[in-house]
């Protein structure tokens, strides 16, 4: 239930909160609903000369100043890389929060990165409010999500990027993948299905050749961080196989080990049954023996090559594959034979699924 509210023009809306189809111009109220997806106007108390940003809902990236208002939604960040920070047990207005990330995940932040200084400090102003079926409501992602499915009884190939931990290469590698494939004739479809609300990634994959992209706050999550994924995974992938892709390419946001949820999708085996091929970035080789033994003793699937940093010159590549007997292919110094190695993944696999249908028919 409200209480008193009132109408302002915020200085940006973020891009988290873009689905709720909120604009700048914004209803305001001032009860809060401290859960996660709620959206929260808050006040910059400070300029910060680094981690300064938000992307905004055209997925430019702004620089937030003292005294900038910003849409931003609470929830929470486990990042290993980055602030770690949780829902507020309340968020009165007043009361002081902080900027997780850039995609303006706003919640108290409970540990700093020593690179990154500390969290940038807001004041929280109220409540944003959007009308649904002709009355005022708190707007918040789940009311806007796509529907999680429990079931994924069909779908296109899928190819699955993921890495030893965050920054390993794994979105560069996914727009590689993307534009490959593409020249190769795919319709190619692409995702981010775990980490913190930031659609930078996708924005990316697009401008790559990706013809539909989704991402988890499309399915009403701010962040992965311990939830169960699976099902919100399948609600994405069966809305982008309306678009009648080839193939559809998943980033694994953050590691494979970790709150984020990616180990129980590598273990899900609906999803697994349709994976034509597993990309794994890495920083140095205890990652890769790391991820090898994972695959095998853990997932029981094949890793299709290793790229990343632990690629990036003749000394890992050939220790990986005289040693480890792994493909090893660095996704900046030569994306075409990884796109190749995929695409003939992709066609092999077509190929069983077409014989796998014929034979139901049958």
């Amino acid at each position: 239930m409200t209480k008193q509210t009132h109408q302002m023009t915020v200085t940006y809306l973020s891009s988290t909160a873009a689905i709720t189809g909120l604009t700048r111009e914004i209803m305001l109220s001032d009860y809060v609903v401290a859960q996660e997806g709620y959206c929260v106007v808050v006040e910059a108390l400070e300029s910060k000369p680094h981690y300064n940003q938000v992307e905004c809902q055209d997925g430019e990236f702004r620089t937030i100043s003292k005294g900038d208002t910003i849409v931003g939604v609470l929830g929470e960040r486990k990042a290993l890389k980055g602030y770690s920070g949780m829902v507020p047990r309340t968020a009165h207005p007043g009361e002081v929060l902080h900027v997780l990330n850039m995609g303006a995940i706003i919640g108290q932040c409970t540990s700093d990165h020593p690179e990154l200084g500390p969290a940038l400090r807001v004041k929280v102003i109220g409540a944003a409010m959007t009308e649904i079926d002709g009355r005022q409501v708190h707007a918040r992602l789940q009311d806007f999500a796509l529907p999680a499915v429990d079931k994924l009884e069909k779908s296109v190939p899928l190819v699955f990027i993921s890495g030893t931990a965050m920054n390993t290469g794994k979105t560069w590698a996914a727009c590689e993948l993307v534009q490959r494939l593409t020249g190769h004739g795919f319709k190619v479809a692409a995702a981010k299905a775990t980490g913190a609300s930031l659609k930078r990634d996708v924005r990316t994959m697009e401008r790559h050749g990706a013809i539909k992209t989704a991402t988890f706050s499309e399915v009403g999550l701010v962040s992965s961080t311990s939830k169960a994924m699976s099902a919100y995974v399948k609600g994405i992938i069966t809305h982008l196989c309306e678009s009648e892709p080839d193939v559809i390419v998943i980033e694994l946001g953050d590691g494979i080990i970790g709150y984020y949820g990616v180990d129980e999708l590598l273990q899900d085996k609906e999803l697994q049954a349709f994976c034509a091929a597993h990309i794994v970035a890495a920083v140095d080789l205890a990652g890769v023996w790391a991820v090898q033994y994972l695959f095998k003793e853990r997932y029981h699937a094949e890793i299709t090559c290793i790229t990343g940093p632990v690629t990036d010159n003749g000394v890992g590549q050939q220790y990986i594959r005289q040693v480890m007997g792994l493909a090893a292919i660095n996704a900046r110094e030569d994306p075409a034979r990884m796109g190749r190695v995929v695409a003939d993944k992709l066609k092999r696999k077509t190929g069983l699924m077409e014989l796998a249908n014929e034979s139901q028919i049958g």
